[in-house]
């Protein structure tokens, strides 16, 4: 079983959209678990009308049912399980290294990984601890802007950048 921890600030648009994707192109049966936290949440929240509309507006998940998702702040325990912590912007890579450093070499913004990771038949494990990721310097340009409060256009680029971030992530995994 791959574990991946996908991170964001509010765990009520990025991560949720990420987590949802992957978990979509993982299929059922998949050996791909995700977990979505934030960093700073309000626990307990659906997703949003305009997160979940704009999720739909990708045909391959349209079918896609976006109703059982409910925030939560992320836990030491999440990270004590995840191969894989994926974030949506250099500030999340901050928070990891500042509150849980243990996990800073296991934390990577989703667009630096796409970059970065090499897919191969090595345990993930393995390519992931070979990126240095404590170490990599820190650029706001590879943030996924977050769209919350703006309007259903930039929900739905936010969605489009994503899907396309997730389809090459999934084939690296």
């Amino acid at each position: 079983m791959t574990e991946l921890l996908v991170l964001c600030t509010g765990n009520a648009a990025r991560s949720v959209m990420a987590g949802f994707m992957l978990e979509h192109l993982g299929g059922e049966g998949s050996d791909l678990h995700i977990v979505t936290a934030g960093t700073h949440t309000i626990d307990g929240q659906p997703m949003g009308l305009r997160t979940r509309k704009a999720l739909s507006g990708i045909p391959d998940l349209a079918s896609d049912s976006f109703v059982r998702h409910r925030s939560r702040q992320v836990h030491d325990s999440d990270f004590d399980l995840a191969e894989l912590v994926v974030v949506m912007e250099a500030d999340h890579v901050r928070f990891v290294r500042r509150i849980h450093p243990d996990a800073a070499d296991r934390t990577s913004t989703i667009r630096h990984l796409c970059e970065h990771l090499v897919p191969g038949s090595d345990p993930l494990s393995d390519r992931v601890a070979r990126l240095h990721l404590a170490d990599v310097a820190l650029a706001d340009a590879e943030d996924v802007t977050d769209p919350a409060g703006r309007d259903e256009e930039v929900y739905a680029a936010c969605v489009a950048e994503l899907w396309g971030l997730c389809q090459l992530l999934f084939t690296l995994l």
